[in-house]
């Protein structure tokens, strides 16, 4: 006669640390899913989280496109590893951290740089957060995700293996089919004179000769969103390349001068507040921002401000 053994009965202290440990899982697929999402799924596209990538020396907007689809995909594939209970203690936790880690030194250096101002970027422009708090949403999720290593450790199931390299495959996929690299990142080349003496009739004149030689000029106004954005990228081009010469021609109230230097960081880019509507619209034309590369008081060039490439704003100046 054989015993029949019964099977171990868990306790509620094994049941509550579950359900807890399940609760955090699942909260952070949703943040980083939720955060992959903002990046690429709405208003612009990947390409002011790509700008986070040229800032951190990348000297290329194609190479910075990449990296950044590339990042945006390991969101997404953390994302799917934790709902899928995918390689837990292994790999999905860990790469976790790794991946939060290295946002959060960024965003230090962000603060030691230039303050505890503008958007972090963490959500795009749908959720916008100061460095300190991104910082501070970075480690509480590092603090989860190192609770979660030991409330919530699943054992291997079958063909984790292949369902793993389905979500992999998906996840990094993703970013380049919701939003192309545009293989033409190059301004749109003109051919027009444009008369910038009046610049130097005023009270507040430009610091250099613009009317002579090579200048990447942007006119832009003060409340503008879309120069704020090119704004902030031209910021990152002057202090990794403060020989490329780039001004700004300001139009606006100076009361807003102070607020949209908070928040581009574009301070130390060489720039003249104008205050003539009528002769600005006339160099700058009907809409802002409007990005011309001059060579002696020729636009050459007729840029957006997702054409801001470094790498040809050098090609440009060395032709």
């Amino acid at each position: 006669m054989t015993e029949t053994i019964a099977p171990e009965k868990k306790s509620t202290a094994f049941y509550i640390k579950r359900t807890i440990g399940l609760i955090l899982l699942l909260a952070m697929a949703a943040v980083f899913s939720y955060s992959a999402y903002t990046k690429i799924g709405t208003g612009e596209g990947v390409d002011p989280f790509a700008w986070t990538f040229i800032d951190m020396g990348i000297n290329s907007q194609l190479w910075a496109g990449v990296i950044a689809r590339v990042m945006v995909g390991m969101e997404f594939l953390i994302a799917g590893l934790l709902l899928a209970h995918i390689f837990l203690r292994s790999f999905t936790y860990p790469a976790t951290i790794t991946v939060l880690s290295i946002f959060t030194i960024y965003l230090v250096f962000q603060i030691i740089l230039h303050g505890n101002t503008g958007n972090c970027g963490c959500f795009g422009d749908e959720l916008k957060m100061t460095p300190l708090e991104g910082i501070l949403k970075n480690l509480a999720m590092i603090a989860v995700a190192i609770a979660l290593y030991y409330l919530y450790p699943i054992k291997p199931y079958k063909y984790q293996e292949w369902i793993s390299v389905v979500i992999g495959m998906v996840a990094i996929v993703l970013p380049f089919i919701l939003d192309p690299i545009n293989a033409s990142l190059n301004p749109t080349a003109v051919k027009k004179d444009i008369d910038m003496t009046v610049l130097y009739e005023k009270e507040q004149k430009p610091s250099i000769e613009l009317r002579k030689g090579k200048h990447i000029v942007a006119f832009m106004s003060l409340t503008c969103p879309h120069c704020k954005k090119a704004a902030k990228k031209f910021a990152i081009v002057h202090e990794q390349n403060p020989d490329i010469p780039i001004f700004f021609v300001l139009a606006g109230n100076p009361k807003n001068m102070k607020s949209f230097f908070d928040e581009t960081k574009s301070k130390n880019v060489p720039h003249v507040l104008f205050r003539d509507p009528e002769n600005f619209l006339k160099m700058a034309g009907s809409g802002v921002p409007a990005i011309f590369y001059i060579n002696n008081s020729v636009i050459e060039y007729d840029a957006n401000y997702f054409q801001l490439d470094p790498q040809f704003m050098k090609e440009w100046l060395r032709k």
